[in-house]
């Protein structure tokens, strides 16, 4: 009886171990391919060489991300071990993890390895061809003190706000007009959302095209103010870095200081990248609407209607609280979106004019490939991971106050 019950006491131990070594050595190759190095062509022509410099190079990285496969494989092995005496368990386990092992080898080197290594350099000056050299918290303290990453941060926060709202409204708005009864809906779906399956790239351009000096905006406002015997002086709107409080103050005759940057609201540019980016997302969000609004009982309105209860009514009372779920997915989205834009701004202003479209991510891109000055991979890693805590922050924000009471519906 004894034997029988140490034969499998073994097996299990020798599984845990056989996983611990699995998972650490994994690992150790995930941080071995994703180690901090000069990337110069004598170190990837071979893979001695390679490994010589992580040797050089990387033992620090390399020891960090050891101590922790060490960690993961620990807690992996006591699974491991808690379930292989249980044949169905142990089926169920290998088969699992069988199944999932391509999906995990590809997150763990082009996703976790990346962000490890990300994670890194932020604490070290690193500019790609030369070693890593450890700074702690010096790319931080950097970046919380630097004027363009607060600059950044303004324009953003700025552009997340107003974007958020108004494509929020506005989608919920077109999903419940197509959600009424009328001719050509499915004509109308398809014009109202072809925008959102057309090429960034492509709209960021044809955008840019309409707000040149001569283009069509600027031939719209002069046929228009024509008509009533005005002349209309063309804008550049792209390359105007007069803010929107600004323009407010000046048409009483005040003046903000160029010092109080942070008082003159969002640029004339960058409200054109607001209205581009409402245009072009607007669409998405109202389908995620409309797919809402089409799972909502009828006889709800029914009721409602029998009630005495006219169509605004039926609104507040019955698609607003049933549509909440969908609301706070919208507003986490927009804002993650917003909060990382980076396309619009690469194509159509580069950051400018004045920095008042200078967004974290653009800043995050000239800093790591030196477009502005010497190449900051380390700096640009810091600024990339306190964005990542703001995202975080106020998506935790926006779940917790906008979905308290959603569970009931």
């Amino acid at each position: 009886m004894q034997s029988q019950e140490t034969a499998p006491r073994g097996r299990s131990n020798l599984a845990a171990l056989g996983a611990f070594v699995l998972v650490f050595v994994v690992l150790f190759v995930v941080a071995l391919m994703n180690a901090p190095i000069r990337s110069v062509a004598e170190v990837t022509e071979s893979l001695g060489n390679y490994l010589a410099e992580v040797r050089d190079t990387a033992i620090p990285f390399m020891i960090i991300i050891s101590v922790l496969a060490a960690a993961l494989g620990v807690v992996i092995a006591m699974v491991v071990r808690r379930e292989w005496p249980n044949a169905r368990r142990r089926q169920a386990l290998i088969a699992g993890y069988s199944f999932l092992a391509p999906y995990l080898l590809v997150t763990l080197v082009f996703t976790v390895g990346v962000i490890l290594f990300a994670l890194y350099i932020s604490f070290t000056e690193y500019q790609i061809y030369t070693t890593p050299v450890w700074v702690g918290l010096s790319n931080y303290v950097k970046a919380l003190t630097s004027k363009p990453f607060h600059q950044s941060l303004y324009n953003v926060l700025w552009y997340a706000l107003i974007v958020t709202i108004v494509q929020t409204v506005l989608a919920m708005a077109m999903a419940v007009l197509l959600n009424t009864s009328m001719r050509f809906k499915q004509i109308i779906r398809t014009v109202f959302y072809a925008p959102s399956v057309t090429s960034s790239v492509v709209i960021t351009l044809i955008f840019v095209w309409l707000y040149l000096k001569t283009g069509y905006i600027n031939l719209l406002f002069t046929k228009v103010w024509g008509l009533f015997g005005l002349d209309w002086t063309a804008i550049d709107w792209l390359g105007n870095p007069k803010g929107l409080f600004q323009l407010v103050v000046e048409g009483f005759g005040g003046k903000i200081a160029s010092a109080q940057w942070y008082l003159r609201g969002p640029s004339v540019a960058w409200m054109c990248l607001m209205v581009q980016n409402i245009f072009t997302t607007v669409p998405t969000f109202m389908i995620m609407f409309l797919a809402a609004l089409q799972d909502i009982n009828p006889a709800l309105y029914e009721a409602a209607e029998i009630d005495g209860a006219n169509g605004w009514q039926q609104f507040w009372k019955i698609s607003l609280p049933m549509l909440r779920p969908i609301v706070v997915m919208v507003l986490v989205l927009s804002t993650i979106g917003t909060l990382q834009i980076f396309d619009q701004v690469y194509l159509a202003t580069a950051g400018g004019p004045l920095g008042t479209t200078m967004t974290p991510v653009y800043l995050v891109y000239t800093e790591a490939l030196g477009r502005l000055g010497p190449i900051q991979m380390g700096y640009a890693s810091a600024i990339a991971f306190i964005l990542a805590v703001i995202i975080f922050i106020f998506t935790f924000i926006q779940r917790r106050v906008i979905e308290r009471g959603a569970e009931i519906y």
